[in-house]
Protein backbone atom coordinates (compact mmCIF):
# COMPACT_ATOMS: atom_id res chain seq x y z
CA UNK A 1 0.00 0.00 0.00
CA UNK A 2 1.44 3.28 -1.16
CA UNK A 3 1.55 6.51 0.91
CA UNK A 4 -1.03 7.50 -1.45
CA UNK A 5 -3.40 5.06 -0.22
CA UNK A 6 -2.77 5.43 3.44
CA UNK A 7 -5.33 3.98 5.83
CA UNK A 8 -6.96 5.49 8.94
CA UNK A 9 -7.78 3.22 11.54
CA UNK A 10 -10.71 3.75 13.81
CA UNK A 11 -11.98 1.78 16.41
CA UNK A 12 -15.44 -0.64 16.11
CA UNK A 13 -18.71 0.93 17.84
CA UNK A 14 -19.45 0.10 21.29
CA UNK A 15 -23.06 2.05 21.18
CA UNK A 16 -23.88 -1.98 21.81
CA UNK A 17 -27.31 -0.71 23.54
CA UNK A 18 -28.67 1.15 20.02
CA UNK A 19 -31.80 -0.09 19.63
CA UNK A 20 -33.15 -0.97 16.07
CA UNK A 21 -30.93 0.40 13.17
CA UNK A 22 -28.57 2.66 13.13
CA UNK A 23 -28.92 6.28 13.00
CA UNK A 24 -28.50 8.08 9.37
CA UNK A 25 -25.92 10.36 9.08
CA UNK A 26 -26.68 13.55 6.53
CA UNK A 27 -25.12 12.59 3.25
CA UNK A 28 -22.42 14.08 2.11
CA UNK A 29 -22.23 16.98 -0.31
CA UNK A 30 -20.58 16.61 -3.73
CA UNK A 31 -17.50 19.35 -2.24
CA UNK A 32 -17.15 16.65 -0.05
CA UNK A 33 -16.82 13.61 -2.08
CA UNK A 34 -14.73 15.63 -4.54
CA UNK A 35 -12.50 16.52 -1.43
CA UNK A 36 -12.64 12.63 0.12
CA UNK A 37 -11.52 11.56 -3.29
CA UNK A 38 -8.27 13.92 -4.02
CA UNK A 39 -7.49 12.77 -0.41
CA UNK A 40 -7.27 9.39 -1.23
CA UNK A 41 -6.90 7.28 2.37
CA UNK A 42 -9.19 4.42 3.32
CA UNK A 43 -11.05 4.48 6.26
CA UNK A 44 -11.37 1.29 7.86
CA UNK A 45 -13.62 0.62 10.97
CA UNK A 46 -12.33 -2.71 12.82
CA UNK A 47 -12.28 -4.34 16.32
CA UNK A 48 -8.17 -4.98 15.67
CA UNK A 49 -6.01 -3.26 13.24
CA UNK A 50 -4.91 -6.12 10.40
CA UNK A 51 -2.52 -4.47 8.28
CA UNK A 52 -2.58 -7.71 5.95
CA UNK A 53 -5.95 -5.73 4.88
CA UNK A 54 -3.67 -3.15 3.34
CA UNK A 55 -2.17 -5.82 0.79
CA UNK A 56 -5.76 -6.36 -1.15
CA UNK A 57 -6.38 -3.92 -3.91
CA UNK A 58 -9.06 -1.47 -2.57
CA UNK A 59 -8.29 0.97 -5.40
CA UNK A 60 -9.60 -1.55 -8.00
CA UNK A 61 -13.32 -2.32 -8.42
CA UNK A 62 -14.57 -5.54 -6.36
CA UNK A 63 -15.80 -6.95 -9.15
CA UNK A 64 -12.32 -6.70 -11.19
CA UNK A 65 -10.37 -7.86 -8.68
CA UNK A 66 -7.24 -9.88 -10.26
CA UNK A 67 -7.55 -13.95 -9.75
CA UNK A 68 -4.58 -13.64 -7.98
CA UNK A 69 -6.51 -12.50 -4.73
CA UNK A 70 -9.52 -14.63 -4.48
CA UNK A 71 -10.65 -17.33 -3.17
CA UNK A 72 -12.71 -19.72 -5.51
CA UNK A 73 -15.81 -20.28 -2.85
CA UNK A 74 -19.62 -20.25 -4.33
CA UNK A 75 -21.18 -17.24 -3.68
CA UNK A 76 -25.05 -17.30 -3.57
CA UNK A 77 -27.72 -15.15 -4.80
CA UNK A 78 -26.77 -10.98 -3.97
CA UNK A 79 -28.31 -8.04 -5.24
CA UNK A 80 -24.29 -7.06 -4.08
CA UNK A 81 -21.37 -7.72 -5.73
CA UNK A 82 -19.51 -10.41 -3.72
CA UNK A 83 -16.04 -11.93 -3.54
CA UNK A 84 -14.09 -14.05 -1.48
CA UNK A 85 -10.44 -13.17 -0.65
CA UNK A 86 -7.01 -14.56 0.99
CA UNK A 87 -6.17 -12.91 4.25
CA UNK A 88 -3.22 -14.39 6.00
CA UNK A 89 -4.07 -18.15 6.61
CA UNK A 90 -8.04 -17.73 6.59
CA UNK A 91 -10.56 -16.45 3.82
CA UNK A 92 -12.44 -13.24 3.90
CA UNK A 93 -16.31 -12.29 2.35
CA UNK A 94 -16.07 -8.35 0.77
CA UNK A 95 -19.49 -7.15 0.10
CA UNK A 96 -19.52 -3.87 -2.34
CA UNK A 97 -22.90 -1.96 -0.35
CA UNK A 98 -23.28 1.94 0.52
CA UNK A 99 -21.66 3.17 4.12
CA UNK A 100 -24.73 3.38 6.22
CA UNK A 101 -25.88 -0.32 5.16
CA UNK A 102 -22.35 -1.83 5.79
CA UNK A 103 -21.85 0.54 8.80
CA UNK A 104 -25.57 -1.02 10.05
CA UNK A 105 -24.55 -4.49 9.39
CA UNK A 106 -21.16 -4.26 10.80
CA UNK A 107 -22.56 -3.30 14.01
CA UNK A 108 -25.40 -5.69 14.02
CA UNK A 109 -23.54 -8.43 13.73
CA UNK A 110 -20.95 -7.58 16.49
CA UNK A 111 -24.14 -7.43 18.72
CA UNK A 112 -24.88 -10.51 17.93
CA UNK A 113 -22.03 -12.20 18.53
CA UNK A 114 -21.89 -10.80 22.37
CA UNK A 115 -24.85 -12.54 22.40
CA UNK A 116 -23.33 -15.86 21.32
CA UNK A 117 -25.53 -16.51 18.41
CA UNK A 118 -24.41 -18.34 15.30
CA UNK A 119 -23.55 -16.20 12.85
CA UNK A 120 -20.51 -14.85 10.38
CA UNK A 121 -17.77 -13.13 12.35
CA UNK A 122 -17.34 -8.98 10.92
CA UNK A 123 -14.04 -7.92 10.12
CA UNK A 124 -14.03 -4.48 8.96
CA UNK A 125 -15.84 -1.62 7.28
CA UNK A 126 -13.68 0.22 4.35
CA UNK A 127 -15.08 3.14 3.07
CA UNK A 128 -12.80 6.33 1.39
CA UNK A 129 -12.16 4.05 -1.46
CA UNK A 130 -10.96 5.55 -4.63
CA UNK A 131 -9.35 4.40 -8.17
CA UNK A 132 -6.16 5.64 -8.72
CA UNK A 133 -7.87 8.49 -11.15
CA UNK A 134 -9.52 9.69 -8.05
CA UNK A 135 -12.88 7.81 -8.82
CA UNK A 136 -15.14 7.35 -6.14
CA UNK A 137 -15.75 3.42 -5.40
CA UNK A 138 -18.35 1.60 -3.21
CA UNK A 139 -17.70 0.96 0.69
CA UNK A 140 -17.27 -3.02 1.70
CA UNK A 141 -17.85 -4.80 4.78
CA UNK A 142 -15.80 -7.39 5.24
CA UNK A 143 -16.76 -10.87 6.95
CA UNK A 144 -14.65 -13.59 7.66
CA UNK A 145 -15.91 -16.90 6.06
CA UNK A 146 -16.81 -19.28 8.15
CA UNK A 147 -14.85 -22.73 7.78
CA UNK A 148 -16.86 -26.28 6.68
CA UNK A 149 -20.02 -24.17 6.16
CA UNK A 150 -21.89 -24.22 2.75
CA UNK A 151 -24.39 -22.15 0.89
CA UNK A 152 -27.50 -24.25 0.66
CA UNK A 153 -27.25 -23.90 -3.16
CA UNK A 154 -23.85 -25.63 -2.76
CA UNK A 155 -25.26 -28.98 -0.87
CA UNK A 156 -27.43 -29.31 -3.98
CA UNK A 157 -24.77 -30.15 -6.22
CA UNK A 158 -25.55 -33.52 -5.96
CA UNK A 159 -29.68 -34.44 -5.87
CA UNK A 160 -30.80 -33.64 -2.44
CA UNK A 161 -33.10 -35.75 -0.71
CA UNK A 162 -36.66 -34.65 0.59
CA UNK A 163 -35.44 -35.39 4.13
CA UNK A 164 -32.38 -33.86 4.05
CA UNK A 165 -34.20 -31.23 3.11
CA UNK A 166 -36.15 -30.87 5.79
CA UNK A 167 -33.35 -30.90 8.16
CA UNK A 168 -32.46 -27.66 6.50
CA UNK A 169 -35.53 -25.93 7.21
CA UNK A 170 -35.16 -27.34 10.84
CA UNK A 171 -31.72 -25.66 11.37
CA UNK A 172 -33.51 -22.69 10.20
CA UNK A 173 -36.41 -22.36 12.35
CA UNK A 174 -34.47 -23.39 14.78
CA UNK A 175 -31.81 -20.38 14.41
CA UNK A 176 -34.52 -18.20 14.04
CA UNK A 177 -35.81 -18.67 17.09
CA UNK A 178 -32.40 -17.97 19.00
CA UNK A 179 -32.98 -14.92 17.11
CA UNK A 180 -36.24 -14.11 18.42
CA UNK A 181 -35.38 -15.07 21.92
CA UNK A 182 -33.01 -12.55 22.16
CA UNK A 183 -34.94 -9.57 20.70
CA UNK A 184 -33.47 -9.79 16.52
CA UNK A 185 -35.63 -9.08 13.96
CA UNK A 186 -34.17 -10.50 10.67
CA UNK A 187 -36.79 -8.76 8.23
CA UNK A 188 -35.24 -11.19 4.99
CA UNK A 189 -35.40 -14.77 6.61
CA UNK A 190 -33.97 -17.21 3.82
CA UNK A 191 -32.29 -19.91 2.70
CA UNK A 192 -30.05 -17.34 0.84
CA UNK A 193 -29.05 -15.54 3.68
CA UNK A 194 -27.52 -18.18 5.53
CA UNK A 195 -24.35 -20.83 5.96
CA UNK A 196 -25.07 -24.36 7.03
CA UNK A 197 -22.26 -26.72 9.09
CA UNK A 198 -23.17 -30.30 9.39
CA UNK A 199 -23.84 -31.24 12.86
CA UNK A 200 -23.59 -35.20 13.87
CA UNK A 201 -26.00 -35.62 10.81
CA UNK A 202 -27.91 -33.10 11.14
CA UNK A 203 -27.16 -29.39 10.40
CA UNK A 204 -26.37 -26.27 12.05
CA UNK A 205 -27.43 -22.65 10.44
CA UNK A 206 -25.54 -19.62 11.03
CA UNK A 207 -26.41 -16.04 9.97
CA UNK A 208 -24.88 -14.45 7.49
CA UNK A 209 -26.58 -11.05 6.52
CA UNK A 210 -28.19 -8.97 8.73
CA UNK A 211 -27.88 -5.71 7.14
CA UNK A 212 -32.06 -5.78 7.16
CA UNK A 213 -32.09 -6.65 11.03
CA UNK A 214 -32.91 -4.79 14.08
CA UNK A 215 -32.30 -6.13 17.95
CA UNK A 216 -34.89 -4.94 20.63
CA UNK A 217 -35.15 -4.98 23.83
CA UNK A 218 -38.09 -7.84 23.12
CA UNK A 219 -40.09 -8.95 19.93
CA UNK A 220 -44.10 -9.13 20.09
CA UNK A 221 -45.98 -11.99 18.22
CA UNK A 222 -46.94 -9.68 15.15
CA UNK A 223 -43.00 -8.95 14.75
CA UNK A 224 -42.36 -12.87 15.00
CA UNK A 225 -44.75 -14.14 12.98
CA UNK A 226 -44.25 -11.52 9.52
CA UNK A 227 -40.18 -12.75 10.27
CA UNK A 228 -41.91 -16.45 9.79
CA UNK A 229 -43.92 -15.71 7.14
CA UNK A 230 -41.00 -14.42 5.21
CA UNK A 231 -39.35 -17.02 5.61
CA UNK A 232 -41.98 -19.28 4.38
CA UNK A 233 -42.66 -17.21 1.31
CA UNK A 234 -38.53 -16.66 0.42
CA UNK A 235 -37.97 -20.54 1.13
CA UNK A 236 -41.30 -21.50 -1.16
CA UNK A 237 -39.38 -19.59 -3.84
CA UNK A 238 -35.97 -20.72 -3.46
CA UNK A 239 -37.10 -24.56 -3.46
CA UNK A 240 -39.15 -23.62 -6.67
CA UNK A 241 -36.10 -22.27 -8.19
CA UNK A 242 -34.64 -25.23 -7.09
CA UNK A 243 -36.90 -28.03 -8.50
CA UNK A 244 -36.88 -25.56 -11.94
CA UNK A 245 -33.03 -26.88 -12.03
CA UNK A 246 -33.91 -29.80 -11.60
CA UNK A 247 -31.96 -30.35 -7.73
CA UNK A 248 -34.27 -31.70 -5.60
CA UNK A 249 -36.61 -34.36 -6.21
CA UNK A 250 -39.43 -34.26 -8.14
CA UNK A 251 -41.91 -35.37 -5.52
CA UNK A 252 -40.79 -32.19 -3.20
CA UNK A 253 -43.72 -29.52 -2.46
CA UNK A 254 -41.77 -26.51 -2.67
CA UNK A 255 -44.66 -24.79 -0.80
CA UNK A 256 -45.77 -27.52 1.40
CA UNK A 257 -41.78 -28.19 2.69
CA UNK A 258 -41.49 -24.06 2.78
CA UNK A 259 -44.73 -24.71 5.56
CA UNK A 260 -42.40 -27.01 7.99
CA UNK A 261 -40.70 -24.44 9.02
CA UNK A 262 -43.60 -22.99 10.37
CA UNK A 263 -44.76 -25.77 12.31
CA UNK A 264 -40.88 -26.67 13.58
CA UNK A 265 -40.50 -22.98 14.86
CA UNK A 266 -44.20 -22.97 16.54
CA UNK A 267 -42.77 -26.20 18.38
CA UNK A 268 -39.70 -24.78 19.98
CA UNK A 269 -41.18 -21.26 20.80
CA UNK A 270 -43.70 -23.47 22.36
CA UNK A 271 -41.49 -26.34 24.31
CA UNK A 272 -38.97 -22.85 24.95
CA UNK A 273 -41.27 -20.19 26.60
CA UNK A 274 -44.77 -21.12 27.07
CA UNK A 275 -46.58 -22.20 30.31
CA UNK A 276 -47.10 -25.55 32.30
CA UNK A 277 -49.51 -26.47 34.57
CA UNK A 278 -49.06 -29.63 36.62
CA UNK A 279 -50.36 -31.45 40.32
CA UNK A 280 -48.28 -30.71 42.92
CA UNK A 281 -47.43 -34.07 42.75
CA UNK A 282 -46.17 -34.51 39.35
CA UNK A 283 -43.25 -32.40 40.18
CA UNK A 284 -40.98 -34.75 38.09
CA UNK A 285 -42.40 -32.99 35.11
CA UNK A 286 -39.91 -29.86 36.27
CA UNK A 287 -36.87 -32.13 35.37
CA UNK A 288 -38.57 -33.89 32.14
CA UNK A 289 -39.02 -30.14 30.44
CA UNK A 290 -35.10 -29.13 31.54
CA UNK A 291 -33.85 -32.54 29.94
CA UNK A 292 -36.42 -31.64 27.03
CA UNK A 293 -34.96 -28.47 26.40
CA UNK A 294 -31.25 -29.38 26.94
CA UNK A 295 -32.15 -31.73 24.18
CA UNK A 296 -32.95 -28.65 22.07
CA UNK A 297 -29.42 -27.23 23.00
CA UNK A 298 -30.93 -24.69 25.88
CA UNK A 299 -29.81 -23.99 29.55
CA UNK A 300 -32.35 -23.12 31.78
CA UNK A 301 -31.63 -20.80 33.97
CA UNK A 302 -34.40 -20.04 36.59
CA UNK A 303 -37.92 -21.37 37.09
CA UNK A 304 -41.36 -18.95 37.33
CA UNK A 305 -43.23 -21.25 39.55
CA UNK A 306 -47.16 -20.24 40.29
CA UNK A 307 -49.14 -21.91 42.77
CA UNK A 308 -53.07 -21.41 42.03
CA UNK A 309 -55.54 -20.10 44.37
CA UNK A 310 -56.17 -24.01 45.10
CA UNK A 311 -52.97 -24.64 45.86
CA UNK A 312 -53.68 -28.11 43.91
CA UNK A 313 -51.53 -27.03 40.91
CA UNK A 314 -48.11 -25.46 39.66
CA UNK A 315 -47.63 -23.55 36.46
CA UNK A 316 -44.03 -23.50 35.44
CA UNK A 317 -42.55 -20.80 33.37
CA UNK A 318 -38.62 -21.57 32.86
CA UNK A 319 -36.29 -18.75 31.47
CA UNK A 320 -34.38 -19.74 28.69
CA UNK A 321 -30.71 -18.31 28.73
CA UNK A 322 -29.33 -19.25 25.51
CA UNK A 323 -28.35 -22.33 23.35
CA UNK A 324 -25.34 -24.36 23.61
CA UNK A 325 -25.23 -26.39 26.62
CA UNK A 326 -23.79 -29.44 25.68
CA UNK A 327 -21.16 -27.37 23.56
CA UNK A 328 -20.02 -25.50 26.84
CA UNK A 329 -20.04 -28.64 29.21
CA UNK A 330 -17.65 -29.98 25.93
CA UNK A 331 -15.48 -26.88 26.11
CA UNK A 332 -15.08 -26.86 30.26
CA UNK A 333 -14.70 -30.26 30.37
CA UNK A 334 -12.00 -31.05 26.92
CA UNK A 335 -11.36 -28.13 25.59
CA UNK A 336 -12.87 -28.86 22.60
CA UNK A 337 -15.29 -26.39 20.49
CA UNK A 338 -18.27 -28.16 18.92
CA UNK A 339 -21.28 -27.74 17.35
CA UNK A 340 -24.24 -28.64 19.55
CA UNK A 341 -24.95 -32.29 18.00
CA UNK A 342 -21.85 -33.10 17.59
CA UNK A 343 -20.81 -32.26 21.24
CA UNK A 344 -23.85 -34.04 23.03
CA UNK A 345 -22.86 -37.20 20.79
CA UNK A 346 -19.24 -36.79 22.29
CA UNK A 347 -20.55 -35.83 25.86
CA UNK A 348 -22.68 -39.52 25.83
CA UNK A 349 -19.72 -41.05 24.76
CA UNK A 350 -17.84 -39.61 27.36
CA UNK A 351 -20.02 -40.58 29.71
CA UNK A 352 -20.19 -44.14 28.69
CA UNK A 353 -16.49 -44.37 28.34
CA UNK A 354 -16.51 -43.04 32.23
CA UNK A 355 -18.98 -45.20 33.45
CA UNK A 356 -17.36 -48.52 31.89
CA UNK A 357 -13.92 -47.78 33.53
CA UNK A 358 -14.38 -46.02 36.73
CA UNK A 359 -17.87 -44.22 37.31
CA UNK A 360 -15.93 -42.64 40.73
CA UNK A 361 -13.49 -41.32 38.87
CA UNK A 362 -13.43 -37.76 38.85
CA UNK A 363 -15.53 -35.90 35.87
CA UNK A 364 -12.91 -33.72 34.58
CA UNK A 365 -10.13 -36.13 34.78
CA UNK A 366 -12.55 -38.86 33.03
CA UNK A 367 -12.80 -36.76 30.49
CA UNK A 368 -8.94 -36.18 29.93
CA UNK A 369 -8.70 -39.80 29.96
CA UNK A 370 -11.20 -39.96 26.98
CA UNK A 371 -9.69 -37.38 24.81
CA UNK A 372 -6.39 -39.18 25.12
CA UNK A 373 -7.55 -43.08 24.69
CA UNK A 374 -10.58 -42.21 22.22
CA UNK A 375 -10.89 -38.58 20.17
CA UNK A 376 -7.22 -38.18 19.53
CA UNK A 377 -6.30 -41.54 18.59
CA UNK A 378 -9.27 -41.11 16.03
CA UNK A 379 -8.11 -38.18 14.78
CA UNK A 380 -4.46 -39.43 14.21
CA UNK A 381 -5.45 -42.74 12.81
CA UNK A 382 -7.07 -40.05 9.49
CA UNK A 383 -4.09 -40.12 6.87
CA UNK A 384 -3.18 -36.63 5.83
CA UNK A 385 -5.26 -36.78 2.47
CA UNK A 386 -8.12 -37.44 4.51
CA UNK A 387 -7.81 -34.98 6.88
CA UNK A 388 -9.44 -32.18 5.23
CA UNK A 389 -12.69 -34.05 4.48
CA UNK A 390 -14.69 -33.35 7.78
CA UNK A 391 -13.33 -31.46 11.01
CA UNK A 392 -12.47 -33.38 13.56
CA UNK A 393 -15.63 -33.42 15.58
CA UNK A 394 -17.48 -34.88 13.01
CA UNK A 395 -14.70 -37.33 12.14
CA UNK A 396 -15.22 -38.78 15.79
CA UNK A 397 -18.60 -38.55 15.47
CA UNK A 398 -19.49 -40.87 12.73
CA UNK A 399 -16.46 -43.67 13.94
CA UNK A 400 -18.29 -43.94 17.15
CA UNK A 401 -21.61 -44.22 15.61
CA UNK A 402 -19.73 -46.76 12.57
CA UNK A 403 -18.67 -48.53 15.71
CA UNK A 404 -22.06 -48.62 17.28
CA UNK A 405 -23.33 -50.29 14.07
CA UNK A 406 -20.51 -52.48 13.21
CA UNK A 407 -21.11 -53.96 16.92
CA UNK A 408 -25.07 -54.38 16.15
CA UNK A 409 -24.81 -56.45 13.20
CA UNK A 410 -21.86 -58.41 13.69
CA UNK A 411 -23.14 -58.94 17.62
CA UNK A 412 -19.63 -58.12 19.07
CA UNK A 413 -17.31 -55.82 20.63
CA UNK A 414 -15.38 -54.23 18.07
CA UNK A 415 -11.98 -52.60 18.86
CA UNK A 416 -11.72 -49.07 18.03
CA UNK A 417 -8.48 -49.49 15.76
CA UNK A 418 -10.88 -51.77 13.78
CA UNK A 419 -13.82 -49.46 13.88
CA UNK A 420 -11.50 -46.74 12.71
CA UNK A 421 -9.78 -48.37 9.80
CA UNK A 422 -13.48 -49.66 8.89
CA UNK A 423 -14.93 -45.90 8.72
CA UNK A 424 -11.75 -44.74 6.72
CA UNK A 425 -12.13 -47.43 3.88
CA UNK A 426 -15.44 -47.85 3.93
CA UNK A 427 -17.49 -44.20 4.43
CA UNK A 428 -14.30 -41.69 4.38
CA UNK A 429 -12.66 -42.19 1.22
CA UNK A 430 -15.64 -41.88 -0.44
CA UNK A 431 -17.06 -38.49 1.21
CA UNK A 432 -16.84 -35.11 -0.40
CA UNK A 433 -13.91 -32.37 0.68
CA UNK A 434 -15.80 -30.21 2.76
CA UNK A 435 -12.90 -28.28 4.05
CA UNK A 436 -12.03 -26.56 0.72
CA UNK A 437 -15.35 -28.28 -1.29
CA UNK A 438 -15.19 -25.40 -3.58
CA UNK A 439 -11.18 -24.38 -3.75
CA UNK A 440 -11.12 -27.16 -6.23
CA UNK A 441 -14.44 -27.06 -7.47
CA UNK A 442 -16.83 -28.96 -9.75
CA UNK A 443 -16.72 -26.83 -12.97
CA UNK A 444 -20.65 -27.38 -13.75
CA UNK A 445 -21.88 -26.29 -10.16
CA UNK A 446 -19.72 -23.20 -10.38
CA UNK A 447 -21.12 -22.17 -13.71
CA UNK A 448 -24.63 -22.68 -12.48
CA UNK A 449 -23.85 -20.05 -9.35
CA UNK A 450 -22.01 -17.86 -11.12
CA UNK A 451 -24.87 -17.83 -13.79
CA UNK A 452 -27.53 -17.36 -11.17
CA UNK A 453 -25.34 -14.85 -9.42
CA UNK A 454 -25.15 -12.98 -12.33
CA UNK A 455 -28.58 -13.34 -13.30
CA UNK A 456 -30.41 -12.00 -10.39
CA UNK A 457 -28.00 -8.98 -9.44
CA UNK A 458 -28.37 -7.69 -13.29
CA UNK A 459 -32.29 -8.05 -12.59
CA UNK A 460 -32.63 -6.68 -8.84
CA UNK A 461 -34.31 -2.96 -8.63
CA UNK A 462 -31.44 -1.07 -7.87
CA UNK A 463 -33.83 1.14 -5.64
CA UNK A 464 -34.47 -1.00 -2.95
CA UNK A 465 -31.05 -1.58 -2.87
CA UNK A 466 -30.90 -1.06 0.74
CA UNK A 467 -32.86 -4.44 1.72
CA UNK A 468 -31.66 -6.86 -0.95
CA UNK A 469 -31.83 -10.59 -0.48
CA UNK A 470 -28.36 -11.47 -0.18
CA UNK A 471 -26.02 -14.23 0.73
CA UNK A 472 -22.88 -12.03 1.55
Amino acid sequence: MTEEYSAQWHDEPTDYAQIGKLPRFVAASADDNKAASVASSLNITAAAADPELLDLPWHIALEEWPAQYLAALPRGISRHIVRFAHLGGSVIAIKETSEHVARHEYHMLRKLARFDVPCVEPVAVITGRTTPDGRPLNPVLVTRHLKFSMPYRALFSQMLRKDTLTRLIDAQALLLVRLHLIGFYWGDVSLSNTLFRRDAGAFAAYLVDAETGELYPDLSTGQREYDLEIARVNIAGELMDLLDGGLIEEKVDPVATSELIMDSYRRLWAELTEKESFELGERWRVGARIRRLNELGFDVEEYAIKTTQNGSTIQLQPKVVDAGHHQRRLLRLTGLDAQENQARRLLNDMDSFRADNNPEMDEEYSAHLWVSQIFEPIVRAIPRDLSGKLEHAEVVHEVLEHRWYMSEKQERHIPLAEAVQSYIDSILRHRRDEAAIMLNPDTELLKILEVEHEESRYGADESDDEYPDSDD
